[in-house]
């Protein structure tokens, strides 16, 4: 008796609600195993799902809260900071070719010294004249 006065003062969208769980509960409790193995395996799927779901969510957070910054600064009239991280990269980047660059040529003109035959008796000749002897000014 107690259950019937319950029905009576229930809606129509709430007794429908009610008899479409019990069919649910009974159509699963008559499957067996198999319904078990297929809600289990559905868990699993569903808690993988969840956790790259999250992992996603996490970066497009962090990715709209340092937008949101910047753009509170812009309106704020505030400059963006230099970057100084990739100024100082560009920076040491620069230098280490320099020096290899420098290594490189140091090599180069070493090789090439010891390719070239030494030879001490140089003549120098005057530019002005053709066939003039260079005159040391020793004044």
């Amino acid at each position: 008796m107690l259950g019937t006065n319950l029905l009576k003062h229930q809606s129509k969208p709430e007794r429908i609600a009610d008899q479409a769980w019990e069919h649910l509960t009974g159509a699963i409790n008559s499957a067996g195993d198999s319904v078990k193995y297929t809600a289990r395996s559905a868990r699993r799927t569903g808690s993988h799902l969840t956790s790259h779901a999250g992992d996603r969510v996490g970066a497009v957070t962090d990715e709209a809260r340092v937008r949101a910054s910047r753009a509170y600064d812009a309106l704020a009239g505030r400059r963006p900071g230099l970057p100084w991280g990739w100024l100082i990269g560009a920076g040491l980047f620069g230098a280490a070719l320099a020096w290899a660059a420098s290594a490189a040529s140091r090599a180069a003109l070493a090789r090439a010294e010891e390719e070239l035959p030494a030879s001490d008796g140089l003549e120098f000749v005057d530019v002005d004249r053709a066939n003039s002897p260079v005159r040391v000014d020793t004044t």
